[in-house]
């Protein structure tokens, strides 16, 4: 069996990271390793994880955010995969079992999602892998929605959401990891970008399952917190990695849904908020334009084959966000 590690980034994580360290200690195959980067929890995070074996901590001292934790843990890893797990993530007895097996009979794909369930409402998904829309605009498939037969088969996926997730670590190291500028939210589909640029696939693996609870640590999907990191990010995101000739054909439909988020959320009260993602985001628009370029010059993956896999759909309120 392959090796692999997995990589927990806590901030505070309490009762629910004690719940998920309970769950991969009762996995089927276990990890070779078990790597806790804390971003300088206060909440006595750390008393918990000593009840468990298995599990290294990486203390931060102080919150670097999502990315860059992650990416500190990743540097410490030496095995062949590396499963990335949120600490209100809680997986199935045979989750590193079942991604393993996808990875062993599909040695072409780099990154394998999970299908996960909202916890506490039961059947009914918190996502089953991302989708990026050919507008910039990204969100989780089927989140929120009941389960159907049709999300029990494996397939293809823009990219895996990384609150559980498995990557082949190679190709992370290979692209430099997480974006560490974005600090958190949408990190993940930055980095499926950048792997889809490399010429990575990526699969969900319908029994690879975890309940999530989501959001835990940053005060839900529709906080300030959310709302600014989210949407600064989601510019970074298409500035860097649209490819070629896609960048400035789709360009006016980024700014068109940028425009339409600015008045979506300032007519639901978050308008100074919006605003400062936006202007932030302009502003750095200069480093992520040098950051393209040499994500650009080494692209392997051509255009058509990224066109390929966007999403074209009109677009339809209430998507679930990343």
């Amino acid at each position: 069996m392959a090796s692999i590690t997995v990589i927990i980034v806590n901030w505070n994580g309490g009762k629910l990271l004690a719940e998920c360290l309970r769950g991969l200690d009762a996995q089927t195959v276990r990890p070779d390793r078990i790597l806790l980067a804390d971003n300088g929890s206060s909440d006595g995070s750390l008393d918990l994880v000593r009840e468990f074996r298995n599990v290294t901590v990486l203390e931060m001292h102080e919150n670097l955010g999502f990315a860059a934790a992650n990416n500190r843990a990743l540097a410490a890893c030496d095995t062949e995969f590396v499963a990335f797990l949120n600490p209100d993530a809680f997986p199935a007895s045979d989750w590193l079992e079942q991604l393993l097996a996808a990875a062993d009979a599909r040695p072409d794909v780099a990154s394998f999602g999970s299908r996960q369930m909202r916890h506490g409402t039961p059947g009914v998904l918190d996502g089953i892998g991302d989708v990026y829309h050919m507008s910039g605009l990204a969100w989780r498939d089927r989140y929120g929605e009941r389960q159907q037969p049709g999300d029990l088969v494996a397939r293809e996926i823009f990219s895996p959401c990384a609150a559980a997730a498995m990557y082949r670590r190679q190709a992370l190291v290979a692209i430099g990891g997480f974006e560490e500028d974005f600090f958190c939210y949408l990190e993940d589909v930055d980095l499926g970008f950048r792997l889809r640029l490399a010429g990575h696939k990526a699969m969900y693996v319908p029994d690879a399952v975890v309940h999530h609870v989501g959001s835990a640590a940053t005060g839900g999907q529709n906080s300030n917190f959310a709302v600014y990191h989210g949407f600064r990010n989601q510019v970074w995101t298409f500035v860097k990695n649209m490819p070629g000739a896609l960048f400035w054909l789709l360009l006016p439909l980024h700014i068109v849904l940028n425009l339409a988020s600015i008045a979506v959320f300032t007519m639901g009260g978050q308008g100074k908020v919006i605003l400062k993602a936006k202007w932030d985001a302009l502003l750095g628009v200069p480093r992520m334009w040098r950051k393209r370029k040499s994500i650009q010059a080494e692209r392997i993956a051509s255009s058509s084959a990224i066109w390929r896999i966007l999403d074209k759909r009109v677009l339809k309120t209430g998507r679930g966000s990343n």
